[in-house]
């Protein structure tokens, strides 16, 4: 029988990897977490956007549009999840798993406008003077604010780092900032209470900075998806578990994440008179590593070189 060599045939295989994930209980869990945040947000919005209008608290004004900004955040999240089910096509032959990442854009712009507008009425309302009244109430709504957005805060990020979702996290530091500008809105309704009119305007703008730091973060993170940013550790431990297989003189991978898909491409680098039915073998000796010691990979494409 003869055996064909790595010089005859094409080198490169796809091989899947033992990763375990449930796509679609995944999936049922984000849907789940981005409800629940909407309704809780929303809520928590309203109240503090009326106590805002009654006690004229620009502070809490801007805390309460972030609060309900996060409601068409939700919005654009469960569109990206949506959209990523669809499966591959001759046009998209990897799906449209990139919808959750473009899905961070439109999070990092709403974060973005909120910032503007919370700047904007601040200082506003510090050159003219304006009056905060009733604010025993705005302190009531300050606080429901910080309450309501730690709850949806720490739930979104639980669920997103264990269906290692990009977006999702995305969307629960957006929630988590929101804590933090309720509690710089509280801090100026206090100081108000004590004698300082210059301390609501004043919590408006360190609220604008906590947003603007928080949608600089954000927009890093999404931007560095969708240009295929990865973990350095995660082409060292790629490579690792590839070189560790008897037969693999040297490898180097690349890899890349699409939506919540890590996909991992190793050339592997062997002995010429190696056969193409043995190549193929090494392929998967090497996807078992990379299922052992890089679970979160979702992919893997393999590809055999001819050592010099």
């Amino acid at each position: 029988m003869v055996h064909k060599t790595l010089g005859q045939r094409d080198p490169a295989a796809a091989f899947p990897l033992a990763h375990g994930r449930d796509d679609a209980g995944e999936r049922r869990q984000a849907n789940r977490a981005i409800a629940v945040s909407a309704i809780g947000l929303g809520a928590t919005g309203l109240a503090e956007l009326l106590l805002a209008v009654f006690t004229g608290s620009v502070g809490l004004l801007g805390d309460a549009i972030h609060n309900l900004s996060d409601v068409s955040t939700s919005a654009v999240v469960f569109l990206g999840f949506r959209l990523s089910r669809r499966p591959p096509t001759e046009k998209y032959p990897y799906g449209l798993e990139r919808a959750e990442d473009l899905a961070g854009i439109g999070i990092a712009a709403v974060i973005w406008a909120s910032a503007a507008f919370a700047g904007y009425e601040s200082v506003r309302k510090l050159i003219e003077h304006g009056h905060t009244s009733h604010v025993a109430a705005g302190i009531i709504g300050a606080v429901l604010g910080i309450l309501g957005n730690q709850v949806v805060a720490r739930y979104k990020l639980v669920v997103g780092r264990r269906i290692n979702s990009a977006t999702l996290i995305a969307d629960a530091w957006h929630s988590w900032l929101d804590a933090l500008s309720s509690a710089g809105a509280l801090l100026g309704l206090i100081a108000v209470a004590l004698g300082l009119p210059w301390g609501d305007p004043l919590a408006g703008l360190v609220v604008t900075a906590f947003i603007c730091h928080v949608g600089y973060e954000v927009t890093k993170d999404v931007v560095n998806r969708l240009a295929d940013g990865i973990d350095p550790e995660v082409i060292a431990t790629a490579e690792a578990a590839a070189g560790s297989v008897p037969g693999v003189i040297h490898a180097h991978a690349r890899a890349r994440w699409t939506g919540r898909t890590l996909r991992v491409e190793i050339e592997g680098w062997v002995d010429p008179e190696v056969s193409a039915k043995d190549a193929d073998a090494l392929g998967r000796l090497v996807a078992g590593q990379i299922s052992r010691q890089l679970p979160e990979a979702g992919s893997l494409t393999w590809t055999t070189r001819a050592a010099p």
